[in-house]
């Protein structure tokens, strides 16, 4: 076993021993009574849920401290975070009253009829549903949530179709386990049945691709396909216990043998602090799907004390400031990369791509705000790029909110409302310290791969204050007029006036939350195609 992994495990299990994370739970949910929020529906969301169980509960993406900061920033209506409701309540997937449609058997890519559009537009209406009745602790739309789950969990029996059933099996699958660790301590989840649908619907199917990649050359499938398995694989792993899986997933991220272990995702790290991402040299839409889907990974084993943010001296911070740069329209290099492709035992070629791909400065996907808190807010660490993309994409919305098609629904979204968080000040600051593993707002105790060093951003003065450059220039971000780092992520009560005037969008009074849209709405027919997906 490798080093880091055992130094991974010792911390959770430190962290269990001690109860750490119940601890710092408990004063979260203390914040959210001061704010007036009514709590989840049976036991309390803080101890309660992670009694007898090997993992911190509430702890996919979220984690009960994240909550508790969400509900408060948004009942003191406080910038970003106030925009960031304001973004989800107009959705229409926000809306209690949604009614699901569940399928015995879902296809994707071929099979009669292709109806994965029912089954990606119920979870994220579960997860709207669920994290707004976190925010506001309306129970309408925690009793929404809820019965879409319980219907899915009741009558899904399969995932069928040509091989984008392994897309459909890790995106959905990491989806609709978020949504349902939102619910689940409420008395009216079916947890049981939802585990037994995770575990012999969706996990294998993803557990497979991971290990015969359907059959192919390893480095057939781009970077996305293993996320999306390691995604859903991680996350069942999470919601239903179980470590052998979140030990698989760990393993494959820092040695895997596919395309989308961080090193074979992130194959050449420059001098500049910059990592090449792979799928650069395919395409704008694919790179930007696997940062997002790598940041969910991350995320995920962060809130259970495992760093792979980290890893490898931040490499993913390297890669994810990269693609933040050369999305921007700044010139990056490529190292020209030649796979593998084909079928074991059958056909066989393979494929070069020799130069980063055009990029369309407006393209977007709400997976900004997640990545450059973390590295920005958590580990104290400057990422230019990150902050300026970020910035640019505030306030970022969800799935309905980036198009028709699954490409729209292929992350959970709402960043600029559930991850935006202050900086940590002080002797942690640095490092990443905070208030330990399963909060959210601290550095896995022990951990310590990542560093502050030049080694994990572009180093020297550049990295900081570009000299002389201008919002729109390559260099980086200029800092700010009342800023006072040009870190436009910031949300302290000093970055505001830089964040507005960066963003165009100011703070928004409590009373000003009611842009929503009231009643009952129609689910859109299942549409096909669309997403960034394909070989």
């Amino acid at each position: 076993m490798h080093e880091t992994r055992r130094r991974q495990i010792s911390r959770r299990s430190l962290l269990r021993a001690t109860g750490a994370t119940a601890g710092a739970v408990t004063l979260g949910t203390g914040i959210a009574q001061a704010a007036g929020r009514a709590q989840p529906q049976g036991a309390a969301r803080a101890a309660g849920s992670a009694q007898g169980s090997g993992y911190a509960h509430p702890g996919l993406l979220h984690t009960g401290a994240d909550l508790d900061r969400m509900a408060a920033k948004v009942k003191a209506g406080a910038a970003p975070y106030a925009a960031g409701f304001a973004r989800l309540t107009a959705n229409r997937h926000a809306q209690s009253g949604w009614t699901a449609n569940p399928q015995a058997t879902v296809y994707r890519g071929a099979g009669s009829p292709q109806n994965y559009a029912i089954l990606y537009n119920d979870v994220h209406a579960a997860y709207q549903n669920a994290l707004r009745y976190h925010v506001d602790g309306d129970t309408a739309h925690a009793d929404t949530a809820v019965a879409i789950l319980n219907s899915w969990s009741s009558k899904l029996t399969s995932l069928e179709g040509s091989a984008d059933r392994f897309l459909a099996a890790g995106l959905y699958g990491y989806q609709i386990a978020n949504a349902a660790e939102l619910v689940r301590d409420r008395d009216d989840f079916e947890l049981d049945r939802f585990r037994t649908m995770l575990t012999t619907v969706f996990a294998p199917v993803s557990e497979s691709f991971l290990k015969d990649h359907n059959n192919a050359v390893v480095t057939n499938y781009w970077t996305n396909w293993d996320l999306t398995a390691m995604a859903c694989v991680l996350a069942t792993g999470i919601f239903c216990d179980d470590e052998a899986r979140v030990a698989r997933v760990v393993e494959y991220f820092e040695n895997g043998a596919g395309l989308g272990s961080v090193r074979n995702a992130i194959p050449v790290v420059g001098e500049d602090g910059l990592a090449e991402w792979l799928e650069a040299g395919r395409d704008q839409g694919h790179a930007l799907l696997g940062v997002g889907l790598m940041g969910t990974v991350c995320e995920m084993a962060w809130n259970q004390g495992i760093d792979l943010y980290g890893y490898d001296d931040s490499r993913f911070l390297k890669g994810a400031q990269y693609v933040a740069k050369w999305s921007l329209g700044g010139d990056v290099s490529y190292t020209a990369n030649t796979r593998r492709k084909g079928a074991i035992g059958g056909w066989s070629g393979s494929e070069t791509a020799s130069d980063a791909a055009p990029v369309d400065p407006t393209m977007t996907r709400p997976i900004w705000a997640m990545i450059s808190n973390h590295y920005t807010k958590r580990r104290g660490l400057s990422a230019p790029y990150l902050t300026r993309i970020a910035a640019k994409a505030t306030p970022e919305g969800g799935g309905g909110d980036y198009g028709p098609n699954s490409g729209g629904y292929d992350q959970l979204g709402f960043g600029t409302l559930a991850f935006t968080r202050d900086k940590v000040t002080g002797a942690g600051a640095g490092a990443g310290g905070g208030t330990g593993g399963g909060t959210g707002d601290g550095k896995p105790a022990g951990a310590g791969s990542a560093s502050p060093s030049g080694s994990a951003s572009p180093s020297g003065p550049a990295a900081n204050a570009p000299g002389g450059s201008t919002p729109g220039s390559d260099a980086g971000p200029a800092t700010p007029a009342g800023g006072n780092s040009g870190d436009l992520a910031s949300t302290g009560a000093g970055d505001l006036a830089a964040w507005t005037a960066a963003t165009g969008i100011t703070a928004l009074a409590g009373g000003l939350l009611l842009l929503r849209r009231r009643g009952k709405t129609q689910q859109e027919q299942p549409r096909t195609g669309g997403g960034a997906h394909s070989r």
